[in-house]
Formats: C-alpha cells, structure tokens, sequence
C-alpha cells in the first residue's frame, strides 16, 4: 500500500505517549506516505487521538509541503 515509510512520526508519537502511558510501547502505530498522501495511523480513543495530534501538527505544514513539492527541504539552502 504504501511507496515509502515515514518512521519518524509514528516514532515521535509513540516516544510522547510513553511519557502518559507505558502502554504506547505495544503501539502498532505506522505512518507511511502512497505517492501524495501521508497515512498516519492513530490509536482507537478520543484523548489518545488528541494526544497525538498534539505531537505531530506543528511539523505537518512543513512535511506535506515538501511532499507535495511546495517547499523545500529545510537542509538544502
């Protein structure tokens, strides 16, 4: 399904949710990217769903930006 991973956002989510329950580590959360489209998997409640967006949504702009080829990677100047 998918044409490329994108570990480090599930990695990210998983490591701030470990600070509010040792319980993320059995996490089968996965995010991976099919040609234009980002897929992040979230967890199955309400709080843990806010939870997570709560980790990754400052960065979303930027990284679908750059995914759909309206911004630059950031280390390329």
């Amino acid at each position: 399904m998918a044409t490329r991973n994108a570990p480090g956002i599930a990695e990210a989510i998983r490591a701030e949710s470990l600070k509010i329950t040792r319980r993320a580590m059995l996490s089968r959360a996965v995010s991976v990217i099919r040609n234009r489209t980002l897929i992040v998997n979230l967890p199955g409640s309400r709080k843990a769903v806010e939870e997570c967006l709560n980790v990754i949504m400052s960065e979303l702009r930027h990284g679908l930006g750059i995914l759909l080829g309206r911004d630059g990677d950031c280390g390329r100047h």
